[in-house]
Protein backbone atom coordinates (compact mmCIF):
# COMPACT_ATOMS: atom_id res chain seq x y z
CA UNK A 1 0.00 0.00 0.00
CA UNK A 2 1.25 3.45 -0.80
CA UNK A 3 1.66 6.23 1.92
CA UNK A 4 -1.36 8.31 2.25
CA UNK A 5 -0.17 11.67 0.33
CA UNK A 6 -1.19 14.91 3.08
CA UNK A 7 0.17 17.96 0.89
CA UNK A 8 -3.41 19.21 0.22
CA UNK A 9 -3.79 19.03 3.97
CA UNK A 10 -2.44 22.41 5.59
CA UNK A 11 -2.16 22.92 9.65
CA UNK A 12 -3.74 25.27 11.58
CA UNK A 13 -0.91 27.88 11.14
CA UNK A 14 -0.29 27.33 7.66
CA UNK A 15 -4.63 28.10 6.90
CA UNK A 16 -3.83 31.55 9.20
CA UNK A 17 -1.12 32.10 7.42
CA UNK A 18 -2.43 31.85 4.24
CA UNK A 19 -5.55 33.97 5.29
CA UNK A 20 -3.23 36.97 6.68
CA UNK A 21 -1.22 37.09 3.98
CA UNK A 22 -4.34 37.16 1.49
CA UNK A 23 -6.07 39.69 3.51
CA UNK A 24 -3.28 41.89 3.97
CA UNK A 25 -3.55 42.80 0.20
CA UNK A 26 -7.25 42.55 0.13
CA UNK A 27 -7.36 45.42 2.77
CA UNK A 28 -5.14 47.25 0.81
CA UNK A 29 -6.62 47.13 -2.14
CA UNK A 30 -10.31 48.05 -0.41
CA UNK A 31 -8.79 51.30 1.08
CA UNK A 32 -6.86 52.35 -2.30
CA UNK A 33 -9.75 51.95 -4.26
CA UNK A 34 -10.78 55.69 -3.86
CA UNK A 35 -7.35 56.18 -5.62
CA UNK A 36 -6.97 53.64 -8.04
CA UNK A 37 -7.79 54.69 -11.99
CA UNK A 38 -11.08 53.80 -12.83
CA UNK A 39 -10.18 52.09 -15.88
CA UNK A 40 -6.42 50.81 -16.18
CA UNK A 41 -6.13 48.74 -19.21
CA UNK A 42 -3.19 50.29 -21.46
CA UNK A 43 -1.11 47.15 -22.17
CA UNK A 44 -3.37 44.86 -20.01
CA UNK A 45 -3.14 42.23 -23.28
CA UNK A 46 0.59 42.14 -22.77
CA UNK A 47 -0.12 41.05 -19.18
CA UNK A 48 -2.39 39.02 -20.49
CA UNK A 49 0.02 37.15 -22.56
CA UNK A 50 2.04 36.24 -19.70
CA UNK A 51 -0.83 34.32 -17.92
CA UNK A 52 -0.57 31.96 -20.54
CA UNK A 53 1.40 29.15 -18.83
CA UNK A 54 1.67 25.20 -19.14
CA UNK A 55 0.43 23.22 -15.95
CA UNK A 56 3.21 23.66 -13.49
CA UNK A 57 4.40 20.05 -12.03
CA UNK A 58 5.09 21.65 -8.76
CA UNK A 59 4.31 25.14 -6.71
CA UNK A 60 5.47 28.29 -6.11
CA UNK A 61 5.09 30.13 -2.75
CA UNK A 62 1.63 31.71 -1.86
CA UNK A 63 2.24 35.18 -1.39
CA UNK A 64 4.50 35.14 -4.18
CA UNK A 65 1.32 34.62 -6.40
CA UNK A 66 -0.92 36.66 -4.17
CA UNK A 67 1.86 39.65 -4.85
CA UNK A 68 1.37 38.41 -8.44
CA UNK A 69 -2.28 38.95 -8.91
CA UNK A 70 -2.46 42.21 -6.65
CA UNK A 71 0.30 43.97 -8.37
CA UNK A 72 0.28 42.77 -12.20
CA UNK A 73 -3.23 40.76 -13.21
CA UNK A 74 -5.65 42.82 -10.85
CA UNK A 75 -5.07 46.20 -11.86
CA UNK A 76 -4.89 46.07 -15.59
CA UNK A 77 -8.95 45.91 -15.55
CA UNK A 78 -11.71 48.01 -15.17
CA UNK A 79 -12.04 48.81 -11.71
CA UNK A 80 -15.53 47.69 -11.21
CA UNK A 81 -15.93 48.14 -7.16
CA UNK A 82 -14.12 51.56 -7.46
CA UNK A 83 -16.43 54.76 -6.77
CA UNK A 84 -15.48 56.38 -10.23
CA UNK A 85 -17.25 53.02 -11.99
CA UNK A 86 -19.92 54.54 -13.55
CA UNK A 87 -20.18 52.32 -16.80
CA UNK A 88 -22.35 49.35 -17.48
CA UNK A 89 -24.56 48.47 -14.41
CA UNK A 90 -21.89 48.83 -11.74
CA UNK A 91 -21.52 45.73 -8.84
CA UNK A 92 -20.20 46.92 -5.61
CA UNK A 93 -19.21 43.81 -4.22
CA UNK A 94 -19.43 44.25 -0.06
CA UNK A 95 -17.35 42.71 1.76
CA UNK A 96 -19.30 41.04 4.14
CA UNK A 97 -20.17 38.94 1.30
CA UNK A 98 -16.25 38.36 0.24
CA UNK A 99 -16.14 36.55 3.62
CA UNK A 100 -19.63 34.99 3.16
CA UNK A 101 -17.85 33.16 0.20
CA UNK A 102 -15.19 32.78 2.25
CA UNK A 103 -16.90 30.26 4.91
CA UNK A 104 -19.32 28.93 2.37
CA UNK A 105 -15.93 27.80 0.11
CA UNK A 106 -14.23 26.46 3.39
CA UNK A 107 -17.55 24.37 4.88
CA UNK A 108 -18.19 23.14 1.48
CA UNK A 109 -21.93 22.13 2.01
CA UNK A 110 -23.97 20.58 -1.16
CA UNK A 111 -27.27 22.68 -1.06
CA UNK A 112 -29.15 21.23 -4.91
CA UNK A 113 -30.82 19.15 -2.78
CA UNK A 114 -32.64 19.63 0.89
CA UNK A 115 -31.71 16.87 2.46
CA UNK A 116 -28.10 17.27 1.92
CA UNK A 117 -27.80 20.41 4.03
CA UNK A 118 -31.62 21.02 5.56
CA UNK A 119 -30.48 24.38 7.54
CA UNK A 120 -28.09 26.09 4.72
CA UNK A 121 -30.71 24.89 1.92
CA UNK A 122 -33.95 26.51 4.17
CA UNK A 123 -31.55 29.88 5.13
CA UNK A 124 -30.89 30.23 0.91
CA UNK A 125 -34.84 29.43 0.15
CA UNK A 126 -35.55 32.28 3.11
CA UNK A 127 -33.22 34.89 1.22
CA UNK A 128 -35.29 34.08 -1.82
CA UNK A 129 -38.57 34.65 0.27
CA UNK A 130 -37.17 38.07 1.38
CA UNK A 131 -36.68 39.12 -2.47
CA UNK A 132 -40.22 37.96 -3.35
CA UNK A 133 -41.31 40.21 -0.68
CA UNK A 134 -39.41 43.42 -1.82
CA UNK A 135 -41.23 42.52 -5.00
CA UNK A 136 -44.86 42.04 -3.79
CA UNK A 137 -45.02 38.32 -4.64
CA UNK A 138 -47.84 35.87 -3.12
CA UNK A 139 -46.71 33.80 -0.08
CA UNK A 140 -46.97 30.82 -3.23
CA UNK A 141 -43.92 32.33 -5.15
CA UNK A 142 -40.51 30.68 -5.48
CA UNK A 143 -37.23 31.58 -6.83
CA UNK A 144 -34.23 29.88 -7.00
CA UNK A 145 -30.59 32.43 -6.56
CA UNK A 146 -28.68 32.07 -10.06
CA UNK A 147 -25.44 33.04 -11.27
CA UNK A 148 -27.20 36.07 -12.93
CA UNK A 149 -29.67 37.71 -15.23
CA UNK A 150 -29.08 35.82 -18.24
CA UNK A 151 -29.50 31.99 -16.57
CA UNK A 152 -32.78 33.85 -14.75
CA UNK A 153 -34.26 35.03 -17.80
CA UNK A 154 -33.65 31.70 -19.64
CA UNK A 155 -35.47 29.84 -16.75
CA UNK A 156 -38.47 31.95 -17.57
CA UNK A 157 -38.27 31.35 -20.71
CA UNK A 158 -38.79 27.83 -20.53
CA UNK A 159 -40.75 28.02 -17.41
CA UNK A 160 -43.28 29.85 -19.31
CA UNK A 161 -42.94 27.19 -22.66
CA UNK A 162 -43.71 24.56 -20.59
CA UNK A 163 -46.93 26.31 -18.83
CA UNK A 164 -48.11 27.48 -22.15
CA UNK A 165 -46.73 25.24 -24.82
CA UNK A 166 -47.10 21.86 -25.89
CA UNK A 167 -44.79 19.83 -26.53
CA UNK A 168 -44.26 20.38 -30.28
CA UNK A 169 -43.91 24.50 -29.18
CA UNK A 170 -41.90 26.05 -31.99
CA UNK A 171 -45.34 27.73 -33.07
CA UNK A 172 -44.54 29.66 -29.72
CA UNK A 173 -44.05 33.92 -30.05
CA UNK A 174 -42.53 36.10 -27.44
CA UNK A 175 -42.44 39.96 -27.04
CA UNK A 176 -39.77 42.27 -26.08
CA UNK A 177 -39.26 45.77 -26.96
CA UNK A 178 -36.37 47.05 -29.05
CA UNK A 179 -34.44 48.07 -25.88
CA UNK A 180 -34.62 44.49 -23.97
CA UNK A 181 -31.26 43.05 -23.17
CA UNK A 182 -29.98 40.81 -25.75
CA UNK A 183 -30.49 37.84 -22.95
CA UNK A 184 -33.70 37.57 -23.67
CA UNK A 185 -33.20 36.43 -27.52
CA UNK A 186 -29.87 35.00 -27.08
CA UNK A 187 -32.03 32.69 -23.98
CA UNK A 188 -35.08 31.74 -26.52
CA UNK A 189 -32.67 31.09 -29.13
CA UNK A 190 -31.18 28.33 -26.89
CA UNK A 191 -34.84 27.11 -25.21
CA UNK A 192 -35.11 26.35 -29.17
CA UNK A 193 -37.07 29.01 -30.59
CA UNK A 194 -36.36 30.50 -33.82
CA UNK A 195 -34.62 33.75 -33.73
CA UNK A 196 -37.40 35.32 -35.83
CA UNK A 197 -40.36 34.54 -32.64
CA UNK A 198 -38.66 36.76 -30.59
CA UNK A 199 -40.78 39.72 -31.42
CA UNK A 200 -39.02 43.40 -31.45
CA UNK A 201 -41.50 45.82 -30.41
CA UNK A 202 -40.43 49.00 -30.60
CA UNK A 203 -40.68 51.92 -28.17
CA UNK A 204 -41.59 55.73 -27.23
CA UNK A 205 -40.02 58.88 -26.42
CA UNK A 206 -39.03 57.56 -23.08
CA UNK A 207 -38.00 54.45 -24.32
CA UNK A 208 -41.10 52.30 -23.33
CA UNK A 209 -43.01 49.39 -24.74
CA UNK A 210 -45.71 50.70 -27.30
CA UNK A 211 -48.86 49.02 -25.70
CA UNK A 212 -50.77 49.69 -28.80
CA UNK A 213 -48.00 47.58 -31.24
CA UNK A 214 -47.88 44.63 -28.85
CA UNK A 215 -51.24 44.26 -28.79
CA UNK A 216 -51.56 44.33 -32.91
CA UNK A 217 -48.68 41.99 -33.28
CA UNK A 218 -49.95 39.51 -31.26
CA UNK A 219 -53.27 39.69 -33.03
CA UNK A 220 -51.32 39.57 -36.38
CA UNK A 221 -49.66 36.67 -35.12
CA UNK A 222 -52.48 34.89 -33.87
CA UNK A 223 -53.83 35.15 -37.56
CA UNK A 224 -51.12 33.82 -39.15
CA UNK A 225 -51.22 30.22 -37.23
CA UNK A 226 -48.59 31.25 -34.59
CA UNK A 227 -48.90 30.99 -30.84
CA UNK A 228 -48.20 34.02 -28.81
CA UNK A 229 -46.83 33.28 -24.95
CA UNK A 230 -45.11 35.56 -23.19
CA UNK A 231 -44.62 39.19 -22.62
CA UNK A 232 -41.18 40.42 -21.59
CA UNK A 233 -41.22 43.61 -19.59
CA UNK A 234 -38.63 45.88 -18.58
CA UNK A 235 -37.80 47.33 -14.88
CA UNK A 236 -34.86 48.84 -16.12
CA UNK A 237 -33.19 48.83 -19.19
CA UNK A 238 -29.09 48.46 -19.69
CA UNK A 239 -29.53 51.53 -22.82
CA UNK A 240 -31.28 54.21 -21.00
CA UNK A 241 -33.00 52.82 -17.84
CA UNK A 242 -35.74 52.75 -19.18
CA UNK A 243 -38.94 51.01 -17.27
CA UNK A 244 -41.80 50.05 -19.35
CA UNK A 245 -45.34 50.41 -17.98
CA UNK A 246 -45.66 47.44 -16.24
CA UNK A 247 -49.41 47.53 -15.30
CA UNK A 248 -50.26 48.29 -19.43
CA UNK A 249 -48.31 45.16 -19.95
CA UNK A 250 -49.90 43.11 -17.20
CA UNK A 251 -53.52 43.99 -18.36
CA UNK A 252 -51.87 42.71 -22.20
CA UNK A 253 -50.99 39.67 -20.58
CA UNK A 254 -54.26 39.15 -18.31
CA UNK A 255 -56.51 39.88 -21.55
CA UNK A 256 -54.13 37.76 -24.17
CA UNK A 257 -53.83 35.03 -21.43
CA UNK A 258 -49.78 35.43 -21.98
CA UNK A 259 -47.26 35.24 -19.49
CA UNK A 260 -45.80 38.32 -18.30
CA UNK A 261 -41.84 38.48 -17.56
CA UNK A 262 -40.04 41.44 -16.45
CA UNK A 263 -36.50 42.13 -16.95
CA UNK A 264 -35.49 43.59 -13.38
CA UNK A 265 -32.18 42.85 -13.55
CA UNK A 266 -30.73 45.91 -13.36
CA UNK A 267 -33.68 47.96 -11.49
CA UNK A 268 -35.71 45.62 -9.27
CA UNK A 269 -34.08 46.84 -6.05
CA UNK A 270 -35.14 50.08 -6.50
CA UNK A 271 -38.51 48.96 -5.20
CA UNK A 272 -37.16 49.87 -1.65
CA UNK A 273 -37.51 52.97 -2.15
CA UNK A 274 -40.40 55.25 -2.92
CA UNK A 275 -39.08 56.57 -6.29
CA UNK A 276 -38.86 53.16 -7.48
CA UNK A 277 -42.16 51.43 -6.41
CA UNK A 278 -43.78 54.54 -8.13
CA UNK A 279 -41.53 53.88 -11.10
CA UNK A 280 -41.92 50.10 -11.61
CA UNK A 281 -46.09 49.92 -10.08
CA UNK A 282 -47.52 46.68 -11.60
CA UNK A 283 -44.40 44.79 -11.63
CA UNK A 284 -45.64 42.62 -8.85
CA UNK A 285 -48.64 41.51 -11.25
CA UNK A 286 -45.99 39.67 -13.13
CA UNK A 287 -45.83 35.84 -13.15
CA UNK A 288 -41.75 36.16 -13.14
CA UNK A 289 -39.31 38.49 -12.70
CA UNK A 290 -35.08 38.54 -12.89
CA UNK A 291 -33.34 40.35 -10.29
CA UNK A 292 -29.72 40.55 -10.13
CA UNK A 293 -28.37 41.29 -6.19
CA UNK A 294 -25.27 41.54 -7.79
CA UNK A 295 -26.23 45.30 -8.64
CA UNK A 296 -28.77 46.57 -6.58
CA UNK A 297 -28.16 44.52 -3.75
CA UNK A 298 -23.86 45.60 -4.13
CA UNK A 299 -22.74 41.91 -4.18
CA UNK A 300 -20.14 39.98 -5.60
CA UNK A 301 -20.64 39.27 -9.39
CA UNK A 302 -22.32 36.10 -9.85
CA UNK A 303 -25.21 36.27 -7.63
CA UNK A 304 -28.94 36.90 -10.05
CA UNK A 305 -32.14 35.55 -8.85
CA UNK A 306 -35.07 33.72 -11.09
CA UNK A 307 -38.55 34.60 -8.83
CA UNK A 308 -41.82 33.23 -9.95
CA UNK A 309 -45.57 33.99 -8.62
CA UNK A 310 -46.51 30.43 -9.25
CA UNK A 311 -44.07 28.28 -7.44
CA UNK A 312 -45.54 24.75 -8.40
CA UNK A 313 -45.35 26.64 -12.07
CA UNK A 314 -41.40 26.93 -11.62
CA UNK A 315 -40.93 22.71 -10.18
CA UNK A 316 -42.72 21.24 -12.80
CA UNK A 317 -41.00 22.92 -15.52
CA UNK A 318 -37.82 22.01 -13.76
CA UNK A 319 -39.00 18.86 -11.36
CA UNK A 320 -37.04 15.36 -13.25
CA UNK A 321 -36.16 12.09 -11.45
CA UNK A 322 -33.37 9.77 -11.14
CA UNK A 323 -32.55 6.94 -9.44
CA UNK A 324 -29.03 8.39 -7.48
CA UNK A 325 -31.00 11.42 -6.40
CA UNK A 326 -32.56 11.38 -2.59
CA UNK A 327 -36.49 12.19 -1.99
CA UNK A 328 -37.29 15.09 -3.09
CA UNK A 329 -39.28 17.55 -0.59
CA UNK A 330 -42.67 17.05 -0.03
CA UNK A 331 -43.22 19.78 2.58
CA UNK A 332 -44.21 22.90 1.15
CA UNK A 333 -42.00 24.71 3.77
CA UNK A 334 -38.73 23.30 2.05
CA UNK A 335 -37.67 23.12 -1.09
CA UNK A 336 -34.78 21.33 -3.34
CA UNK A 337 -33.28 23.71 -5.60
CA UNK A 338 -32.53 21.35 -8.42
CA UNK A 339 -36.17 21.13 -8.97
CA UNK A 340 -36.66 24.75 -9.33
CA UNK A 341 -33.35 25.32 -11.65
CA UNK A 342 -31.59 23.70 -14.38
CA UNK A 343 -28.21 22.99 -12.06
CA UNK A 344 -28.10 20.22 -10.28
CA UNK A 345 -24.22 21.23 -8.53
CA UNK A 346 -24.19 24.49 -7.81
CA UNK A 347 -22.67 26.75 -5.32
CA UNK A 348 -23.98 27.69 -1.70
CA UNK A 349 -24.96 31.45 -3.17
CA UNK A 350 -27.03 31.83 -0.33
CA UNK A 351 -24.94 33.05 2.36
CA UNK A 352 -23.61 36.27 0.67
CA UNK A 353 -26.72 37.57 0.60
CA UNK A 354 -28.12 36.61 4.04
CA UNK A 355 -25.02 36.98 6.01
CA UNK A 356 -25.28 40.96 4.94
CA UNK A 357 -29.12 41.09 5.12
CA UNK A 358 -28.54 39.99 8.59
CA UNK A 359 -26.18 41.90 9.90
CA UNK A 360 -27.16 45.02 8.23
CA UNK A 361 -30.97 44.99 8.08
CA UNK A 362 -32.30 46.40 4.92
CA UNK A 363 -32.22 50.11 5.75
CA UNK A 364 -28.79 50.67 4.63
CA UNK A 365 -29.61 49.13 1.27
CA UNK A 366 -32.35 50.98 1.10
CA UNK A 367 -30.47 54.79 1.86
CA UNK A 368 -27.72 53.67 -0.37
CA UNK A 369 -30.35 53.22 -3.76
CA UNK A 370 -31.53 56.69 -2.60
CA UNK A 371 -28.41 58.18 -2.85
CA UNK A 372 -27.78 56.91 -6.01
CA UNK A 373 -31.15 57.96 -7.18
CA UNK A 374 -30.44 61.83 -5.87
CA UNK A 375 -26.70 61.39 -6.99
CA UNK A 376 -28.55 61.15 -10.83
CA UNK A 377 -30.96 63.28 -10.24
CA UNK A 378 -27.87 65.45 -9.36
CA UNK A 379 -25.46 65.03 -12.00
CA UNK A 380 -28.58 64.97 -14.83
CA UNK A 381 -29.32 69.09 -13.39
CA UNK A 382 -25.81 69.58 -13.71
CA UNK A 383 -25.63 68.27 -17.57
CA UNK A 384 -28.35 70.24 -18.57
CA UNK A 385 -26.55 73.60 -17.39
CA UNK A 386 -23.52 72.79 -20.11
CA UNK A 387 -23.63 74.69 -23.68
CA UNK A 388 -24.02 71.68 -26.20
CA UNK A 389 -24.92 68.55 -24.03
CA UNK A 390 -28.51 67.07 -24.80
CA UNK A 391 -29.96 64.84 -22.82
CA UNK A 392 -30.97 61.88 -25.02
CA UNK A 393 -32.43 59.84 -22.17
CA UNK A 394 -33.42 61.24 -18.81
CA UNK A 395 -33.18 58.90 -15.56
CA UNK A 396 -36.18 57.11 -14.78
CA UNK A 397 -34.00 55.29 -12.40
CA UNK A 398 -30.39 56.01 -12.01
CA UNK A 399 -28.93 55.78 -15.64
CA UNK A 400 -28.90 59.24 -17.62
CA UNK A 401 -27.75 59.23 -21.26
CA UNK A 402 -26.25 61.80 -22.81
CA UNK A 403 -24.54 63.13 -25.78
CA UNK A 404 -22.57 66.83 -27.18
CA UNK A 405 -23.83 68.66 -30.12
CA UNK A 406 -22.22 70.70 -32.90
CA UNK A 407 -23.49 72.58 -35.35
CA UNK A 408 -21.56 70.74 -38.99
CA UNK A 409 -19.48 68.11 -37.00
CA UNK A 410 -20.39 64.42 -37.57
CA UNK A 411 -21.94 63.80 -34.02
CA UNK A 412 -20.80 60.18 -33.44
CA UNK A 413 -17.20 60.25 -34.13
CA UNK A 414 -17.37 63.95 -32.18
CA UNK A 415 -19.02 61.68 -29.01
CA UNK A 416 -16.79 58.77 -29.42
CA UNK A 417 -13.88 61.12 -28.94
CA UNK A 418 -15.50 63.50 -26.10
CA UNK A 419 -15.96 60.26 -24.43
CA UNK A 420 -12.13 58.72 -24.96
CA UNK A 421 -11.40 62.67 -23.14
CA UNK A 422 -13.45 62.26 -20.25
CA UNK A 423 -12.27 58.41 -19.23
CA UNK A 424 -8.47 59.54 -20.04
CA UNK A 425 -8.96 61.30 -16.94
CA UNK A 426 -9.46 58.13 -15.15
CA UNK A 427 -11.18 59.29 -12.16
CA UNK A 428 -14.79 57.95 -13.90
CA UNK A 429 -14.98 55.03 -16.20
CA UNK A 430 -18.19 55.99 -18.67
CA UNK A 431 -19.67 53.52 -21.12
CA UNK A 432 -21.54 54.33 -24.28
CA UNK A 433 -24.48 53.03 -26.28
CA UNK A 434 -26.12 53.39 -29.39
CA UNK A 435 -29.49 54.48 -29.68
CA UNK A 436 -31.79 55.38 -32.39
CA UNK A 437 -28.54 55.47 -34.45
CA UNK A 438 -27.07 57.80 -32.54
CA UNK A 439 -24.25 57.08 -29.81
CA UNK A 440 -24.63 58.71 -26.95
CA UNK A 441 -22.61 58.56 -23.41
CA UNK A 442 -24.26 57.32 -20.43
CA UNK A 443 -24.31 57.50 -16.34
CA UNK A 444 -25.11 54.85 -14.41
CA UNK A 445 -25.12 55.10 -10.52
CA UNK A 446 -25.23 51.84 -8.57
CA UNK A 447 -21.84 51.16 -6.51
CA UNK A 448 -22.13 51.57 -2.84
CA UNK A 449 -18.98 53.52 -2.88
CA UNK A 450 -20.24 56.34 -5.05
CA UNK A 451 -20.75 60.09 -3.65
CA UNK A 452 -21.03 63.14 -4.93
CA UNK A 453 -17.62 63.68 -3.91
CA UNK A 454 -16.58 61.32 -7.38
CA UNK A 455 -19.65 62.71 -8.88
CA UNK A 456 -18.43 65.98 -8.61
CA UNK A 457 -14.72 65.18 -10.01
CA UNK A 458 -16.84 63.22 -12.93
CA UNK A 459 -18.36 66.95 -13.48
CA UNK A 460 -15.17 68.36 -13.67
CA UNK A 461 -13.92 65.66 -16.09
CA UNK A 462 -16.95 66.50 -18.64
CA UNK A 463 -16.24 70.24 -18.31
CA UNK A 464 -12.69 69.51 -18.85
CA UNK A 465 -12.97 67.79 -22.06
CA UNK A 466 -15.61 70.02 -23.44
CA UNK A 467 -13.15 72.97 -23.10
CA UNK A 468 -10.49 71.29 -24.96
CA UNK A 469 -9.92 72.59 -28.43
CA UNK A 470 -8.71 69.49 -30.42
CA UNK A 471 -12.20 67.81 -29.76
CA UNK A 472 -13.29 69.75 -32.43
CA UNK A 473 -10.44 69.29 -34.46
Amino acid sequence: MTEPDLSLELSSARMRGLVAAAMDRIVKHIETLPRQPAVNVEGAADVARRAIEPLPESGRPFEELVDLLFDEYVPKSFTTPGPGYLAYIPGGGIFHAAVADLMSNAFNRYVGVWAAAPALAQLEATTVSWLCGIMGYPPGARGVLTTGGSVANGSAIVTARRVWLPENFLSGTLYASDQTHHSVAKAAVLAGFPAGHVRSISTDAQFRIRPEELRRRIRDDRKAGLTPFMIVGNAGTTNTGAVDDLDALADVAARERLWFHVDAAYGGFFMLTDRGRRAMAGIERSDSLSLDPHKGMFLPYGTGSLLVRDGEALKRAHSMHADYLPGMQEDPEFVDFCELSPELSRGFRGLRLWLPLKMDGIGPFRRNLDEKLDLTEWITAELRKLPGIEIVAGPQLSIVAFRLVRQGADLNDLNRRFLDRINARKRVYLTATTVRGSFVLRVCVLSFRTHLDRMKQGLEDIKAALAEKSLLA
